[in-house]
């Protein structure tokens, strides 16, 4: 029987305590060893049985790591990702990829020549809310769909002290922090759109950077708003969707991020349950009828299972490279829209030999 794949970690921030950590340790088949970090008495009091590098330089040189995690701020992950790479290693890297598309595309053809998986942590295609959105629009309920909106509204009227707040720090910003989980969704539902249009400002007193931002993406007989904001006290519908033949509109945000933050992991009972149900209104005989439609368990764990087999049995990576280039694409297109303020069209894709 193989040893499980195992695990190194950089850094030992938000995402890798509240994501990484968790998921990779209920993950049969993996095991989380080692973890690269400046506060090593923080780690080892937190998770005392993790060995602790000083650098991620000294956590790439171990022997006996076979997959680097790489939850770090944006602007690191093209160097780190390349240096893991180059090490032999398969690696994992949070969103967004990179903070640019030629960044992204060198760590792809770099992963490719050396035979190594690189796959980018996507895992709100694992929502509970989209997987049922999914299953709808497999099973034709909507018709032919007109129009889509996706929100992701939060109300945080303090401006916290962090890289992601800081205009110093390249890939800060909303449009860098949520932007990419909003259009990952969108590609996976329509592919590549058109054109995109986007507004980005701040609104919060004493922001640096970015704290809303409304995006459209144009597709042929089909509009796409994309919506962030951290000043929404009352949210919206996280989902509207229309079409031909219905619409659904489904509240509240998926739950798996909270249960992490609460300490609760996977494979507790309720793991990824949303008790918060979308409606499905059609019209017959001239009059609206609303049916419930019972939201899917959320599976943020499928994303590291998939990644295990991938790197294991040359199953299908759960979010190889190109996905995350296109959502890159998207993301650098959208900063010229807004810089510009005109839409910005998308020429069709290169296809690499």
């Amino acid at each position: 029987m193989p040893h499980p794949l195992r695990v190194g970690l950089v850094g030992y921030g938000s995402a890798a305590k509240t994501f990484h950590a968790p998921l990779i340790s209920a993950t049969p088949g993996l095991e989380l060893v080692a973890v690269a970090s400046r506060r090593p008495d923080q780690v080892r009091a937190e998770r005392p049985s993790l060995e602790v590098e000083a650098t991620p330089e000294a956590l790439f040189a171990r022997a006996d790591i076979d997959l680097v995690v790489i939850p770090t701020p944006n602007e690191t992950h093209h160097a780190l990702a390349r240096a893991a790479l180059l090490a032999g290693k398969h690696v994992v890297v949070d969103k967004p990829f990179t903070v640019t598309v030629a960044e992204a595309r060198e760590l792809e053809a770099l992963a490719r020549d050396a035979g190594r998986v690189l796959s980018v942590f996507h895992n709100r295609r694992w929502d509970a809310d989209f997987l049922t959105l999914q299953a709808l629009l497999d099973e034709g309920r909507l018709g032919r769909v007109v129009q889509f909106e996706s929100h992701f509204d939060r109300f945080r009227p303090e401006v916290p002290q962090r890289w992601r707040e800081s205009a110093a720090s390249a890939g800060s910003g909303l449009w860098y922090d949520l932007g990419p989980h909003l259009v990952d969704q969108a590609l996976q539902l329509f592919g590549q759109p058109l054109g995109i249009s986007l507004t980005r400002t701040t609104l919060r007193d004493g922001a640096e950077v970015d704290d809303y931002f409304h995006a459209l993406l144009r597709y042929e007989r089909l509009q796409v708003i994309l919506h962030a904001s951290t000043l929404t006290a009352e949210p919206g519908a996280r989902f509207a969707m229309h079409g031909t033949a219905a619409s659904y509109l489904k509240h509240g945000l998926d739950e798996q991020e909270a249960a992490l933050k609460a300490g609760l992991f996977p494979p507790d009972a309720d793991w990824g349950r949303d008790e918060r149900d979308g409606i499905l209104t059609e019209w017959h005989d001239g009059q609206p009828g609303h049916e419930r439609v019972p939201t899917r368990r959320g599976d943020y764990p499928a994303y590291y299972a998939a990644l295990r087999d991938a790197i294991r049995h040359g199953a299908a990576n759960p979010v190889p490279a190109a996905d995350a280039i296109a959502v890159m694409r998207v993301i650098e297109a959208g900063c010229l829209s807004a810089a510009e303020g005109r839409e910005v069209p998308f020429a069709a894709e290169e296809v690499v030999a």
